[in-house]
């Protein structure tokens, strides 16, 4: 898979590439861990969003997976190990935030389950990959770039992800 690597100025140029998309104020905003804190923080601080949670959503491994007749990790249920209570989310328009919008899993479950509280999501990415996409029509709401490529971000680079990669591990 191609690599692509960012820099801060790039980080910079997709947050002011957001910023003119958004058409309406949000009540809220609901950062994704890890990969959505940093833009999360960043597009808080622009749209001047004070109320801000965390959501941190974690997919079990293939080998994990009980039922042999899945066949693959993504038609695991999500486990939520952190998320607001649905009072919090209720009868708001939330802004839901992550880094890249893959496979679409997490930031799908997330939406749905903003949905369930009563909230009003949207969801918003730096980068939306239609090629590993696994939800027919439906894409982020905002997001700055399209990719097939594997995102590098500057808040990464010799650390977690990109060493993980050289490592010979695959995300």
């Amino acid at each position: 898979m191609r690599r692509e690597r960012l820099t801060w100025d790039d980080v910079d140029a997709l947050i002011d590439h957001l910023i003119p998309q958004f058409d309406h104020t949000f009540d809220g905003m609901l950062i994704i861990t890890r990969g959505g804190i940093v833009p999360g923080g960043l597009l808080a601080a622009a749209l001047q969003i004070e109320h801000v949670l965390t959501a941190a959503v974690d997919f079990p491994a293939e080998a994990e997976l009980n039922d042999s007749r899945m066949g693959s990790q993504f038609y695991a249920w999500p486990k939520f190990l952190q998320f607001p209570d649905d009072q919090m989310l209720a009868a708001k328009r939330v802004l839901i935030v992550d880094d890249v919008w893959g496979s679409g899993r997490t930031i799908t479950a997330v939406k749905n389950r903003v949905s369930g509280a009563g909230g009003l999501p949207y969801t918003c990415v730096l980068h939306f990959n239609p090629f590993r996409h696994l939800f027919g029509n439906f894409k982020p709401d905002f997001y700055a770039a399209t990719t097939d490529a594997y995102i590098v971000y500057p808040w990464e680079s010799r650390r977690g992800s990109e060493r993980a990669l050289l490592g010979g591990f695959d995300q």
